[in-house]
């Protein structure tokens, strides 16, 4: 009976000593919540999220990886709760023993090494390789399908972040258009720079690498080396080397969906990628003002589809 008692003793220790680490885990994570320039909002049937550019980031990381493995959005909500769950959606390098990353996975578990985990390409492809082999997770609880994945000592903290992951991703994923949106300093860097090879300055230039690495295969356009000199509307920053079209054709429920997952991801990184106007669905925003705005094409004689950008999605840079 004393041993039993002794044990049970440890037991409750060893219990609060984990409680009081994941408590510094968190308020550690809370001190370097920041963004890169702004804060980003999701909202999704009035349910409002509020993330920070750097969280944005992640997440739109979460979704289009899902997108281009071709996984439903209900893996992206999964992801996303479990993220907000063991890190807040930002990529520490600390945790519970040798825990590291957006999904504090560890080490010594087999989930790679410690420079694998700490890349968020790696570690979200590593949770959706485990999570595919969970059998139902499609239709599983959120909190179910998490834990069949993390094994983690309390399962029901992923309950926590079940509605704010359900509207994220149903904004990264398109399905909700127009919803999400970051508040961005709207000043400019200079305009001037020469073009590259492929006719784009070198930041609509990695707009277009950067966009081709997330999704894989994109029609994209609108430039050319040496730049272009017609075929767009008067002033358009195409001219300049600075914008770049993401083509969704025919324009369907589908190509929707499927451009408005890229729209928002690139508002998502707009901050990193230096990126101005991003243009959809008739929709327009722009750093510097608030929101998703009604888009008002110049009088034109070219296709309606085409002025109001409903068959692609148009990017341009500050320079």
């Amino acid at each position: 009976m004393k041993g039993r008692a002794v044990a049970i003793i440890v037991g409750l220790t060893a219990i609060a000593i984990f409680a009081v680490v994941g408590v510094a885990i968190f308020n550690a994570v809370d001190d370097i919540v920041s963004g890169p320039d702004g804060d980003c909002t999701a909202v999704v049937s009035n349910h409002e999220v509020e993330i920070t550019g750097e969280q944005a980031e992640n997440a739109t990381l979460i979704a289009s990886i899902a997108i281009e493995r071709g996984l439903p959005a209900r893996a992206v909500s999964i992801a996303l709760a479990t993220a907000f769950q063991e890190s807040k959606l930002i990529n520490i390098d600390f945790g519970d023993r040798d825990s590291l990353g957006l999904f504090q996975q560890r080490p010594s578990q087999g989930w790679g090494t410690e420079e694998e985990i700490l890349d968020p390409v790696y570690s979200t492809n590593a949770f959706y390789d485990a999570l595919v082999e969970v059998d139902g997770y499609e239709t599983m609880e959120i909190t179910e399908a998490a834990q069949e994945v993390q094994r983690s000592a309390y399962p029901s903290a992923y309950a926590d972040h079940e509605e704010d992951a359900r509207a994220l991703a149903s904004a990264l994923t398109g399905y909700s258009p127009a919803t999400f949106s970051c508040d961005l300093d709207g000043g400019a860097p200079s305009a001037d720079e020469d073009l590259v090879d492929s006719g784009l300055t070198a930041r609509a230039d990695n707009v277009r690498e950067d966009l081709l690495t997330r999704y894989g295969a994109l029609d994209v356009g609108g430039f050319a080396p040496g730049g272009v000199t017609n075929g767009h509307m008067e002033g358009s920053a195409h001219y300049e080397g600075r914008a770049v079209d993401i083509f969704f054709r025919p324009v369907n429920e589908a190509n929707r969906t499927r451009g408005w997952a890229v729209a928002h991801y690139l508002v998502g990184n707009a901050a990193r990628l230096d990126i101005r106007t991003v243009i959809f669905d008739d929709r327009i925003w722009t750093a510097g003002r608030d929101g998703w705005r009604d888009y008002d094409p110049p009088e034109s004689s070219g296709s309606q589809e085409i002025l109001e950008h409903r068959d692609h999605v148009h990017v341009d840079v500050f320079g």
